[in-house]
Order: C-alpha cells, then structure tokens, then sequence
C-alpha cells in the first residue's frame, strides 16, 4: 500500500466544493441533465426546463427578482472553495484546553468557506449586523480574483493596491457594491444553517428593502418569519432637521419549514391576570370574554340562549353573537368552564381559561421597544463600563436586544450561534450570560475581519472583539463565583494555506522542483498543519485533542482516534514499525469507533521504502485511510 500524497489542488486540501457537490447532486437526481461543456460537466439548461414542465420560458425572457452588475460573478464567488486555512492563536485565546468556543480574525467570505466542511448544517442560529451601507462604512475587498491575498493586503500584512473601502467617495452609496459584499457571505452561511435554524440581520432604512429581495432570493420568499422593528433610540435632538429614525430593522429567515420561533416569557402582569378566586383545583385562570366580534345577522350559528343556573335567566344576544357554538358551549359546561361571578349574578358568562392550559410564554411580535430590548445609547454605556469607562466601540448592540433575537430564535441550551460580523463582540457575550442565567452550554462563533481602528490600544476591531470577551468572561466569574460554564474561546486567524501550490519558475525547473520538495510552508508550526487537517476533513475546531510520544516523536490522536497525526520532520526507517505498532495500540486503547484518517509529513520518511512499510503496518491492523502532506 503506498501512502496518498496532500497537495494544493487536492480536494482534502481545499475547503467543501458546494459547486461540485450540487452538480453530484442533480446527476443523482438526473442524470439526463449533465453534459460535457467546454470546461467540464454543464448543466442542459432545455432539459431543466423539460423536467420542470416549463417549455416556454427562455433565459433572454424578463423575469421577477433582484438583478445588478456584478450577481453572476458574486454566486460564482460564493460557490468557489478556498485554499486558505485558519492558524491556532492559543496564547491570544481564554481555556484554549477546554472551550468549545471560537474566535475568528478574517475576511468573513473565506472564513464561511472554510467552516463548510466541519460545521454544515450544524448552526440553530445566525445573527450579523453587517455594514448598514452609508458611503465608505464597509472594509472588504472587491477584486476576488485571489480572496486570500486581498485580505492580506487590506490588512497590511502585505504591500499591494488593495483599495481600503469598498465604497469610494465616486461610488457612495452604490447597491451593487454593497449586494456584492452581502451575496456571497449569506450564501456561504445559508449552508451552515440545520434544517431548523434560523438567521436575524439588523439593517435600516438604507438596504432594508434591498436585503429583502436578496434574503428572499437565497433562502426562499416562503422561509421570510418577519420583519422586526426595533426602537434603537429612545429620544431625537430637537436641532435635527427633517424626519428623524428612531429605529432599525430585524430581518428574521428560516432556512426551511421545520423552523418553530420560541416564546416570549410571561412578565408579573400578565400572570398577576391569572387566579383562583373560587379554588378550583385545575389552578390559577382568568376570565375570557364570550361575546364575538360578529354581530348576530353575520353568525347566526352562534346565536342560542344561555340559561345562568344561578338565577335561572337567560341570555339571547341581541347585537353580537356568542364566541363559541352551542355544542362548544355545552361542553364548556359540562368541564365546569363557566363563570358567573363570585355570587353568580354576572350579567352574561365568561369563559374560564387556566394558566396550566395556555402556552408558556407569549407570541412574540414584530414590534420591538427599547424598554424591552434596550436601545443604542444603553449598549454604549453597558460597553464604557466594561472598558474602564472608555468603550473602543462606536455602535455596539445591547444584551438585551440578542436576548430577545435568542428567545424568539428558539436557541436550545446546547445550540450553537453564528455571527460573521462580530463588531465589538456582543453575540458572544449574550451567549455568556444566556448560559449563566440558566445553565446551558451554547457556544458561539465569531468571525471579525482586523480593520483598521484609530485606537492606539486596540488597533484593529477583532483586537476589541477579543477584548470584550476577555473582560465580560472576567465580570461573569468574579460576580458569580460559583458558575462553571464556559466563558473562554480559541482564536484563529485567517491566513494561507500550509501548503504551498506548485510555481515553477519557468527559466530554472530544476531550481523549482527542488524547492518543492517540501511543500509544507517553512514557518508554519506542527499546530499549523495540523488544525488545516482538521477543517479539510470536516472535524471541529474544539475537538479534543491528546498528545503522547511514540518512539521519540509526537503524535495528535484527535477526536478519540478518528484522526492519527505525526508531522514530525524525522522518520527513520528502523523506526517506522515502533512507531506504526504504537499508533495502533494508541488507537485500541481508545476503543476508536469508525474509520481512522493517519497524516504524516511526506518529506519527514527516511525514503520511500520506509514510507510504504508505515503504510503497509497501518493497513494490516485495520488504518487504511493514510495521507502524507
């Protein structure tokens, strides 16, 4: 057996290839459909047509939807896998050992598409608050011919001519500079979400029509829940001129039907409403009106007299109808559900409704006031606390406000939360404190591209996300001593791949080929390789990982054995059948259910020989998946 060599353009070295695998897909379904194109397989787009029944419809016919220059390239990016990777960072992270946490700096574009293979279909719940578009308020690049190096360069690490903002003061408030930003990045996140997730984007008056269209496009016009209007301000200055916003919007999508919202949780009032004057052993009820909104000449099925058995009269309506049918009625009675007052002189019945018989909480609605969900200034002043009294943030959310997009979310007490426009980091601070208050274990992660900031002590935005998290995990553990949860998180960053593609220098091959001998980067750690391994082969990031030398060298059992990985530089060939017979036994004793994945460094065996024993030992004892990079 000889062992599969990981290069560049290997599939398990590049992020999930969404294109490839719809194209799978629909050969599955129909394979009648696939044809070959002059750069590969090609959808027969009058075959579609065929199978869907629509013989007459032509692709230059004009049709209902959201159109602008730049779309068809914007669904080609988001469809293009990346050959980037994340880097650990574990001495900028909080419990690197233990938390299920994370904290990512980069292009949120790449790092979606990086997070495909291990997370798809795995988050409940997406919040973002992407940039509201009002003239140079975005910083991501707009050349997608190399994603990974314009993020280098829009970040400085490079020198190159990356423009800074997307928006020029020639373009201002263009949409299709904005749509272009937004289509992919939603795309990307949609296949991230489980089949009963749900995403919550706040914007204004500015994209909110526009980011309808778009949401309706990518997840579907049936799956929109609603269009929130939240109270972000609770006063406007008398010297402003014109017709003044006090409030934004939340767009609520579902990625499908199987989405159920939750409920808002009953305050005193509205269970101060429920009593028990008379002891009724079924528990505390209050009084429902019996009378219809209808009047008698429009519901005459709910016109009878009702007999008060107190006094023995009774009741016809006169302008309105009864609320309920005679049957419906008699039922009523018959379960002892009717009341007549204290002393039974009530002039018409009222229906008992128990506390034990209604929902748990309340339907939410669409309306959001900042008594209930805090506004701007009280997320500003929340955040100058923190900070010492000096918040690095401008615009950042309040608690409350995330508090109610969870309720409302229905966000389970394991379930795990997305937000790709992290700003000052307030998503993974309410999922903190949610965890708090009842116990549960929700993770988060958080992706944040290092802009720019004029913040001597946070120079960049992730600097101050990474910050808060830090300080608001601090607060939750010197406040409430006892509380065990998890407020730490792992940082990566968004950089290049470990491997190096192959670039032959045209006037000296043989130069060339011995420089790629080795085609793992030079400066990059064993922790490097070994956390790229991890997202090309779909494993989480917080997975547990164990370390134990075998014969001298290190190697990484992650997830209990699934993947075995040694990526020392030295593999002698008297010590291939020790080490091979030790990572077998490693792997008994965790009692490894399932196929195990072995990674080595192609460059670290003696020669080729020793290569091929390894492999050979691997495959006897039951490891037949194994890679070299």
């Amino acid at each position: 057996m000889s062992i599969k060599k990981i290069e560049a353009n290997s599939p398990e070295a590049q992020s999930a290839d969404i294109m490839a695998d719809n194209l799978a897909q629909l050969r599955a379904l129909f394979p009648e459909l696939i044809t070959e194109g002059t750069s590969g397989p090609a959808i027969n787009v009058d075959v579609l047509k065929a199978l869907v029944g629509d013989q007459i419809v032509t692709d230059a016919d004009e049709k209902y939807g959201l159109n602008w220059h730049g779309k068809k390239k914007a669904r080609q990016i988001a469809l293009t896998p990346s050959i980037g990777t994340l880097r650990p960072c574990p001495d900028e992270s909080v419990d690197w050992e233990t938390t299920q946490n994370l904290m990512i700096e980069g292009d949120n574009l790449e790092v979606l598409k990086l997070l495909q293979k291990s997370y798809a279909g795995k988050v409940k719940l997406i919040y973002i608050d992407p940039p509201y578009n009002t003239g140079n308020d975005f910083v991501y690049p707009d050349n997608f011919q190399d994603n990974i190096k314009n993020y280098l360069e829009l970040t400085r690490q490079t020198e190159g001519g990356t423009k800074i903002t997307s928006n020029t003061e020639a373009s201002g408030r263009f949409h299709t500079d904005w749509l272009n930003m937004m289509y992919p990045r939603l795309k990307a996140a949609r296949n991230l979400l489980r089949e009963d997730g749900v995403i919550f984007i706040t914007i204004d008056d500015g994209e909110a029509s526009t980011l309808r269209f778009l949401c309706d496009e990518i997840f579907g016009e049936e799956n929109f829940r609603a269009c929130a209007s939240w109270q972000k301000k609770y006063a406007v200055s008398n010297n402003f001129k014109g017709i003044a916003s006090i409030r934004d919007y939340v767009l609520i999508y579902s990625k499908s039907e199987s989405f159920d919202n939750g409920l808002l949780p009953r305050d005193d009032d509205s269970l101060a409403r429920y009593q028990n004057p008379d002891n009724d052993p079924r528990g505390p009820w209050k009084p429902v009106d019996y009378w219809n909104m209808a009047s008698v000449e429009d519901r005459p099925n709910l016109v009878y007299p009702i007999r008060n058995p107190n006094t023995g009269l009774e009741i016809n309506p006169d302008r309105k109808a009864w609320k309920f049918s005679k049957e419906t009625h008699d039922k009523h009675e018959s379960e002892g559900r009717i009341w007549w007052g204290l002393q039974g002189t009530n002039a018409v019945p009222a229906l008992k409704l128990f506390l034990a018989d209604v929902r748990d909480g309340l339907i939410p609605h669409n309306w959001w006031p900042h008594v209930d969900v805090g506004h701007t200034d009280e997320a500003k002043k929340a955040l100058d606390r923190l900070f010492d009294g000096v918040a690095p943030f401008d615009t950042p959310k309040p608690l409350r406000l995330l508090t109610r997009i969870f309720q409302v979310g229905a966000l389970g007490s394991d379930d795990l939360v997305l937000d790709f426009f992290a700003g000052s980091g307030t998503t993974g601070q309410a999922v903190y404190e949610a965890n708090k208050k009842d116990g549960g274990n929700r993770r988060f992660i958080l992706v944040q591209i290092p802009e720019r900031t004029n913040n001597e002590n946070y120079p960049t935005i992730s600097r101050i996300t990474a910050e808060r998290l830090r300080r608001a995990g601090k607060a939750i553990k010197f406040e409430h001593p006892m509380f065990t949860g998890d407020v730490g998180f792992r940082v990566f960053q968004l950089d290049t791949s470990n491997i190096r593609a192959w670039n032959p220098k045209v006037g000296d091959m043989k130069a060339a080929l011995f420089d790629h001998l080795e085609h793992l980067e030079s400066n990059r750690s064993s922790d490097d390789i070994l956390y790229e391994i991890l997202l090309k082969l779909g494993l989480d990031l917080c997975v547990p990982i164990e370390k134990r030398e075998i014969v001298g060298k290190q190697v990484n059992s992650v997830g209990a054995g699934v993947l075995m990985a040694c990526l020392v530089e030295n593999i002698k060939a008297a010590e291939v059948e020790a080490l091979a017979l030790g990572i077998v036994a490693w792997r008994e004793e965790q009692g490894t259910v399932g196929d195990t994945t072995a990674v080595f460094r192609d460059s670290a065996f003696e020669n080729d020989v020793a290569k091929s024993n390894l492999a050979a030992i691997l495959e006897q004892h039951g490891i037949k998946q194994v890679r070299s990079l």
